[in-house]
């Protein structure tokens, strides 16, 4: 099923429950910083059967603190699969119709070359790792779907970080994704989550123990700023209401901080933050997502990314997102459409905040199958069971 066979000589590796695409050396991975990155590592997990035709392939990007178990339990940490609801037999993105790929993303920290991994010299690269943006994220992924025999993608979609991965996708490699879904996400990093992202990295640099970023080195980890850059995504992920109820509660009972954990587990597996995601790739990811503005490599105009595209796209958005609120995606949608893509815009009415995306949301799931059985029609694929 999986032959790394692509236009890179890649090798595939299997440890401890994580697989990963190791490139030769002399497949460096073109940063756009003009920087290259070699050795290159990109650590994936795969649901479900590729067919004949190669046609049927979805690309699910993961969001910043996520990771590639998307429909399956996390070997490493155990936490459970983080999509169960959209990923999987009988679910919108159906195992037993489409063969499913997600990555961890560049710079990462469950198997994909990140600051953690070794350099040259053997030590972890720290804050010697280079500096990475969402484009660099994508060609990275084009390597490892090049190498797994894929051409073209059906389907890419992602949420929050995610998103902007599907949409570099959709502008970068317009003949290569027949259809893309942007979930709660953004065209750029508005100012308001640059604010949120720029304490997790001031509270991670100010613990004694990330040590200049060589912690590893030393053998501690920052997990008090990493706790607290933690919960800053946590906070934004809330609803608005959510988050002002929550401090009534700790005012009334004379607190100065309000529990998260507890309440929002169910929702957002936290189990085990500091152990599973690196301190120095929340510095790296965070301002990649902070620098992503789409539009600005396009002279301004963000519909000129899409000029001239055959993707068809879904953006979906949730009212009670204040991270990424609907206003953010119409924008996306309308430049969309005067780019010339066919475009839905699909506006999820709920109280769940920004992560509504991982919970139960009837009519989100009933649009996201709508549009992807359509779009399965006019790639030619069965609508139900087996890899059409």
């Amino acid at each position: 099923m999986i032959h790394a066979g692509g236009a890179a000589a890649a090798k595939l590796q299997a440890a401890g429950g994580v697989r990963t695409l190791a490139f030769e050396a002399n497949a460096a991975l073109q940063l756009s910083s003009g920087e290259t990155l070699s050795p290159l590592s990109i650590a994936f997990e795969t649901y479900g059967a590729l067919n004949a035709e190669r046609t049927n392939a979805v690309l699910v990007c993961h969001s910043l603190t996520g990771d590639q178990f998307v429909a399956g339990p996390n070997p490493i940490t155990g936490r459970p699969a983080w999509w169960p609801r959209i990923v999987g037999p009988g679910r919108p993105i159906d195992t037993n119709r489409f063969f499913v790929v997600c990555t961890n993303v560049l710079g990462g920290s469950m198997g994909t070359t990140g600051p953690g991994s070794p350099a040259a010299d053997g030590q972890p690269y720290g804050l010697r790792f280079p500096p990475i943006s969402i484009a660099d994220t994508v060609r990275a992924q084009s390597m490892l779907v090049e190498a797994l025999g894929i051409q073209s993608l059906f389907l890419v979609i992602g949420p929050g970080m995610g998103g902007m991965q599907a949409l570099n996708w959709a502008s970068a490699y317009p003949r290569r994704v027949f259809a893309c879904a942007t979930v709660a996400a953004a065209a750029a990093q508005s100012a308001q989550n640059i604010a949120f992202a720029e304490l997790g990295r001031q509270a991670i640099m100010a613990d004694p123990d990330w040590r200049n970023g060589s912690y590893l080195q030393h053998g501690v980890r920052p997990n008090k700023g990493a706790n607290v850059a933690r919960t800053a995504t946590l906070i934004a992920g809330l609803p608005e209401s959510d988050v002002r109820a929550k401090f009534d509660s700790a005012r009334a009972k004379e607190r100065f901080s309000f529990a998260l954990d507890s309440a929002e587990a169910p929702r957002v597996p936290n189990g085990g933050f500091v152990d599973r995601f690196d301190a120095n790739s929340f510095l790296y990811l965070s301002r990649a997502m902070d620098a992503f503005d789409l539009g600005a490599d396009f002279g301004g105009r963000l519909a000129n990314a899409f000029q001239g595209g055959a993707t068809r796209h879904a953006v979906f958005a949730f009212t009670s997102d204040w991270r990424y609120p609907p206003e953010e995606s119409r924008a996306v949608a309308r430049a969309l459409i005067a780019g010339g893509a066919e475009t839905s815009y699909v506006e999820i009415q709920t109280e769940a905040g920004h992560d509504a995306y991982l919970g139960e949301e009837p009519a989100f799931e009933s649009a996201l199958t709508g549009f992807i059985d359509s779009a399965a029609t006019a790639r030619g694929l069965a609508l139900h069971g087996g890899a059409g």
